[in-house]
């Protein structure tokens, strides 16, 4: 069976996959099919766990590929908590809201109020996929740790439940401070820029 965690990010969704490692009958991973498109991007492994935001853009063919044969987990945070860590990720290579932002409200300011809108469309989105699914439990970051063995228990894992909770304890994927932030954005638009620059010459070279 496969297992999706979906949510809007910023929730503990990479904690949560860290914790499903210890697991024995389940791999567990977080956005390991970024980048690919078609067929390939929804192709899981069986007996897999996969935490990705993004799925939740994409659930209308989550739902024709793997439909009530899949267990789903509605990972979410308090509303302001979670908006007020994406409204830090404005510079840097976390795009997902200046993205929302720009590309689908298209809008040209960068507030804690499109975090908070993005926060209410990706949760809607996810509610209303889940509204006809058989399989599916809803998860409160602020109340992980409790839930988390019930998780366990619904999926029959097998493995070490108690080192899997010791996971939860930690903060992976932390927000940053706002000057790594910039620092890492501008990096990534020099690596962007670099990777342009040399494509540029080995097509010149080719013709």
């Amino acid at each position: 069976m496969n297992i999706f965690v979906l949510s809007t990010g910023r929730c503990g969704s990479k904690t949560f996959c860290q914790a499903c490692t210890h697991m024995t009958n389940y791999t567990s991973g977080h956005e390991i099919n970024n980048g690919l498109i078609g067929n390939e991007r929804l192709k899981y492994s069986e007996n897999h766990i996969e935490s990705d935001n993004r799925l939740s853009w994409m659930l209308g063919r989550l739902d024709k590929v793997y439909g009530n044969d899949a267990f789903y987990v509605h990972l979410i945070r308090e509303k302001k908590a979670t908006a007020e860590s994406f409204n830090q990720r404005w510079m840097g290579n976390f795009l997902i809201i200046k993205s929302y932002s720009e590309g689908i409200l298209n809008r040209k300011t960068q507030s804690i109020k499109e975090c908070l809108d993005y926060y209410d469309t990706v949760n809607s989105n996810i509610s209303l996929f889940l509204k006809d699914k058989e399989n599916k439990m809803t998860i409160r970051l602020e109340e992980i740790e409790e839930k988390f063995p019930e998780f366990w228990n619904k999926i029959n894992a097998r493995g070490d439940l108690e080192s899997a909770l010791e996971e939860l304890k930690i903060k992976h994927n932390k927000t940053k401070s706002s000057i790594n932030s910039y620092i890492e954005y501008y990096l990534w638009r020099l690596k962007e820029q670099l990777a342009n620059i040399k494509s540029h010459f080995v097509d010149r070279s080719e013709k």
